[in-house]
């Protein structure tokens, strides 16, 4: 579960590093868009690195998901007591909400996929206009709103997700011990911020 998060986590960070090049107006964005879609050629099909990526990420997320029932089945079957506190006593907010935030987070996935992809459900999309399609779709503010939800569980499952991920990989040690927590909440902070930057800028009108 750790590892797949670990890659999970590293996209995530890549495409909103991907996403703030929308700043840079709609050549270079497209340009970026371009490049991304020309990757690999010609030993790839034009866009072949990128479903070859959604694949991956598919997968990576279903492992994941796989990963969590399983250890929260083995969990469930090794503790033959219950727990004399509440559960909301003895776990913050964001590990209460891990599994609840990883089913909207999986569900806006497939959603923005179909979005921003494919344009299936972007009754304006248009091929090969990629900064066009961000604008316009994130223009609608019922998307922005979704995406800011969806962003947000993002955020809050990464915050726990990165803590959990030193204790399991075994990082540790006093110094270790004491940053786990800030780099976690600082790192849920900057995609929170790295992402929703975007539609805030789009609907103020400093992206167009």
């Amino acid at each position: 579960m750790a590892g797949s998060g670990v890659l999970l986590t590293a996209f995530v960070v890549l495409h909103m590093l991907g996403n703030l090049k929308a700043f840079q107006g709609p050549e270079s964005f497209n340009h970026y868009a371009a490049w991304l879609r020309e990757l690999g050629t010609p030993m790839l099909p034009e866009s072949g690195f990128l479903w070859v990526q959604r694949v991956g990420l598919v997968a990576l997320v279903l492992l994941h998901i796989w990963a969590a029932w399983t250890l929260t089945s083995e969990s469930r079957a090794a503790r033959t007591v219950g727990y004399r506190k509440s559960r909301s006593q003895v776990l913050s907010y964001a590990s209460r909400t891990m599994r609840w935030g990883g089913i909207i987070i999986g569900a806006f996935v497939v959603y923005h996929l179909l979005h921003m992809t494919m344009g299936t459900v972007h009754p304006q999309f248009v091929h090969e206009d990629a900064h066009g399609n961000l604008v316009r779709g994130l223009s609608v503010p019922g998307v922005a709103l979704a995406y800011a939800v969806a962003v947000t569980m993002l955020a809050a499952h990464l915050q726990h997700g990165v803590w959990s991920a030193f204790q399991t990989l075994g990082i540790a040690g006093p110094r270790i011990d004491r940053m786990k927590r800030p780099l976690a909440t600082g790192l849920a902070a900057l995609i929170w911020v790295g992402y929703l930057v975007v539609p805030a800028a789009i609907l103020m009108g400093l992206i167009r």
